[in-house]
């Protein structure tokens, strides 16, 4: 519950694990790695922004996207090994930014999940990660991120 208090204390609950939304399921455990899908920031159902990055959302509220899929990924995370301090560290994160032409700060979007996981994990929340700029996402979201993480045994 150590993990879960930190996010309380900074003002964050986790929400329901998103459903998926075709055929595939919200991560799948390979020995002591979990690999979390990506998702969209949906909370509870419903994505506070849509657009591209750069012309109808702007860095900060992407950035705030991210910072949901990142707080979706936790729930899922707890669904799979029922206790989020089982988590032993962030491996990577991979995310992509719907962008709108000349947008090129993808990496300060995708802060957004990568900000939460450290300030949660600290030294081993820190993480290998990709930021790629994208023509289109489902749903016209402005940024999908997913993530893998090593489990405690």
């Amino acid at each position: 519950m150590e993990i879960e208090n930190k996010l309380k204390e900074m003002g964050f609950e986790l929400p329901n694990p998103p459903v998926p939304a075709a055929n595939y399921i919200g991560c799948v455990r390979v020995g002591n790695l979990l690999f979390v899908g990506g998702n969209i920031g949906r909370i509870n159902g419903e994505l506070r922004y849509s657009g591209k990055v750069g012309d109808k959302v702007t860095l900060e509220q992407a950035y705030e996207a991210a910072r949901n899929c990142a707080l979706n990924h936790l729930a899922i995370i707890k669904a799979a090994i029922g206790d989020l301090d089982k988590v032993e560290r962030i491996v990577k994160v991979l995310g992509y930014v719907n962008v709108a032409p000349g947008f090129h700060d993808m990496p300060k979007v995708v802060n957004g999940e990568s900000d939460l996981l450290v300030r949660l994990w600290g030294e081993r929340g820190q993480h290998a990660r990709a930021a790629v700029g994208v023509a289109s996402l489902s749903r016209e979201a402005p940024v999908e991120t997913e993530v893998i993480v090593q489990i405690r045994e």
